[in-house]
């Protein structure tokens, strides 16, 4: 076998040796193809940023499979020249045609990097180009000469409108501007925008930032600048300059935009609330855009439309909102197929919708779904089938329903509340599971910040088992030698009542996923102060149900370095921690973690993984016995564009689950910190990636390269080095990244 692998590997690099060589086949006589472009800097400038410099660069060689080797172009070089035949045209298609080296777009990137160069300060910059053939290839290669960069040395704000004056000087603290700055075209027009917005949110309709222009004066014999910034009068066509108008709101009008349906489905309340400019205030840009942005968020409004008129002999402003709504119900069927660790299945769901219940854009929905799944592999059961039915009613509010909230602060904010009720039947052949759950929780967030917040008020879950086969029950439940105190309290009835808080932060290349969430606290205190008595397993109950009381929380950090237009590097951390205690000393299995499995370390399958060194041994109920109380995860991976909307990856995954009560039935799976570095699992892998924009497929290959679930062989604890690929491999499917 390892013969047949070592000559397979040698072809293969021999075919892409071959294909390799021929990179050129369709490059013209007397034309050259554009091998590599570099950009770099002569001598050290750490003021300067060559990587995003590189974004000027106007022609780019063909993309490689991370950053090595040319295959797209290695693909398209394989087909033949007779386009009739389809699988020439496949491989073009798939492929990349050779990108021509062009004199042209050579040029002109110099001449854009001299510009961005003297944009920055630099006003000397040069910039070479320098190009280097050998055969038909070529390796451009972009030499930058910035020079001594330019300070401003004295600045002057020159504004001829009085009223503007005395208002941006109340704002002068604020200014993107200072003396002694390095000189920075970007930073002039930022200061534009500054006070651009500043201005049109304070009554400045008709204003916009080419009134601002700057008179810029270099000192003979330095690198210092005299910056003059100058705000003129307005102008408009041949009328003599007039100072700037500023406009109060007089009116303001609602209307349908629906020729068909004059009526307006909105109460006022709502039409008030959404809208973010007032009747005797001052004109807004940013209240405008608000106005916009929060009727946008109504499910019931389908496009908004904002005109303003002016009174030509005042200075006040009448506005029209023009609104045309959805539909206000709509009914979709949905089917589906399902496969649960190789057990078929189809499930399919009706539901009903309706944009505005109650005229305020309230969204009711109501979910009815069935499913059903063949189980193979079951033994001593007189049925082999799963059979599920829901029925779910979800009613949204685009806004606060609380007390004590200012309007102030619900305008400032996108909100939405919302309760939920669902009834889900679950007919198995082990066992007959019953929920009944309800929830009332909030989300929101400010439009114009990065974080996200989640309120879950009040969320209450009744599990209950009406029936369990005694087969099920004599093996797990009842058998003395087995003694899985998991397992039993996760076939009990069960109440569950949460109350959690949620945050989030996503700027940039950053993303932070916090959550914190407890249950069973007030039920506890109101059992002891009304001296409740507790069962024989030492639970307090309500209703003659036991009740979880546990607190739990996880924090999720991402964070992406871009290397290039085609390749970044994506760091993830994840971890998590619950801790059952006063009525409950086993976490509900909803709650408990696991490891392994498509998002988290790719070398173990799903549920495989953990808890600590643990080995499971009866694969019948490791979905029981692989969960924990506490998780780590540790991903690196490497993300490259392969071609056409294919993508490739490159990671490495650590990570294990680990108990923080020592259960019998988990042998090595407590969490003890000396035992902690040789209990993380390593894996390794490739991976693909279809991107078709509204979603990603995605399929992983994960190794595992560092096992701490081994008894005394060395092989199967550093797999790394002893490799089996039957034993070590897993394989996944997804949709969506992994983080």
């Amino acid at each position: 076998m390892r013969k047949i692998c070592l000559q397979t590997l040698i072809l293969l690099l021999t075919a892409l040796c071959a294909v390799s060589c021929s990179t050129t086949r369709y490059v013209p006589e007397d034309e050259y193809l554009l091998n590599s472009v570099k950009v770099k800097t002569v001598g050290e400038y750490p003021d300067v940023s060559t990587s995003q410099l590189r974004n000027y660069v106007r022609q780019n060689p063909n993309s490689r499979w991370f950053s090595l080797l040319k295959l797209p172009l290695m693909t398209y070089s394989l087909s033949g020249r007779d386009t009739t035949k389809w699988i020439n045209r496949t491989l073009r298609s798939i492929g990349e045609a050779p990108v021509l080296l062009d004199m042209r777009k050579t040029e002109q990137t110099v001449n854009d990097l001299c510009q961005e160069l003297r944009n920055e300060g630099f006003l000397h910059a040069e910039v070479l180009a320098d190009t280097t053939i050998h055969g038909q290839k070529a390796d451009v290669t972009y030499w930058l000469k910035p020079g001594e960069p330019y300070f401003i040395h004295n600045l002057q704000y020159e504004i001829e409108d009085p009223a503007i004056r005395q208002l941006l000087a109340a704002d002068s603290v604020n200014r993107l501007l200072s003396a002694g700055m390095k000189f920075d075209v970007s930073k002039l027009d930022a200061e534009r925008k500054r006070i651009s917005a500043i201005l049109t949110d304070q009554g400045y309709y008709r204003f916009h930032k080419e009134f601002i222009t700057y008179q810029a004066d270099t000192m003979r014999n330095s690198q210092l600048i005299d910056v003059t910034l100058r705000l003129g009068l307005y102008r408009q066509n041949n009328r003599p300059d007039t100072l700037h108008t500023r406009y109060t709101m007089r009116h303001i009008n609602y209307a349908s935009g629906d020729p068909a349906d004059p009526r307006l489905h909105l109460r006022p309340h709502v039409l008030d609330e959404c809208t973010h400019l007032e009747e005797g205030q001052l004109y807004s840009a940013t209240g405008l855009q608000n106005t916009y942005n929060h009727f946008g968020r109504l499910q019931a409004v389908k496009y908004t439309n904002i005109n303003f008129r002016q009174d030509p002999d005042s200075a006040y402003l009448d506005c029209d909102i023009q609104l045309q709504t959805n539909k206000p119900s709509t009914l979709s069927f949905q089917p589906e197929g399902t496969n649960t660790a190789g057990d078929l299945g189809a499930a399919a769901s009706l539901t009903y919708q309706n944009r505005n219940l109650f005229r305020g854009s309230e969204l009711l929905s109501i979910e009815l779904r069935g499913a059903y799944e063949a189980i193979r592999g079951l033994e001593g059961y007189s049925n082999q089938d799963f059979i599920e039915y829901s029925a779910q009613a979800r009613l949204q509010f685009p806004r606060f329903i609380a007390p004590f909230i200012s309007r102030r602060f619900r305008q400032n904010t996108n909100a939405t509340s919302e309760v939920s009720l669902l009834y889900d039947l679950q007919d198995r052949p082990e066992f007959h599971r019953r929920l009944l759950s309800a929830a009332w929780r909030y989300r929101w967030n400010n439009p114009r910040r990065h974080d996200k917040y989640q309120l879950d008020l009040l969320d209450l879950n009744y599990v209950f088992m009406p029936w369990i086969s005694s087969t099920f029950r004599s093996q797990y439940l009842d058998n003395e030698s087995n003694r899985n105190a998991i397992l039993r309290y996760n076939y009990e009835d069960l109440f569950i009542t949460k109350i959690g808080f949620g945050y989030s932060y996503s700027k940039g290349n950053i993303a932070l996923k916090t959550n914190i969430e407890t249950s069973g606290n007030l039920l506890s205190l109101a059992s002891k102060t009304l001296g409740t008595e507790k069962d024989d397993m030492g639970h307090y109950r309500v209703f003659n149900i036991a009740f979880a009381q546990y607190v739990k929380a996880d924090v999720d950090l991402t964070r992406s370095f871009i290397l290039d237009r085609n390749n970044q590097i994506v760091l993830h951390l994840g971890f998590g921690i619950a801790y059952p205690y006063g009525n409950s000393t086993v976490l509900p299995f909803e709650k408990r973690y696991f490891s392994g499995g498509a998002n988290s370390v790719r070398g173990w399958s799903v549920r495989s993984l953990g808890p600590g060194k643990y080995k499971e041994r009866d694969g019948r109920i490791n979905f029981i016995n692989q969960t924990g109380d506490m998780k780590l995860d540790l991903n690196a991976e490497y993300r490259t564009h392969l071609f056409w909307k294919l993508g490739g990856a490159l990671f490495i995954d650590a990570g294990n689950i680990w108990t923080l009560r020592d259960y019998n039935i988990q042998p090595g799976g407590l969490f003890r910190l000396k035992d902690f570095p040789s209990q993380i699992a390593v894996s390794y892998g490739v991976g693909l990636r279809f991107n078709f924009d509204y979603f990603i497929l995605r399929f992983d290959l994960g190794m595992k390269a560092i096992n701490p679930a081994y008894e005394e062989d060395d092989e199967e604890h550093y797999p790394i080095i002893h490799p089996r690929f039957s034993r070590d491999y897993a394989f996944h499917f997804a949709v969506g990244l992994p983080f």
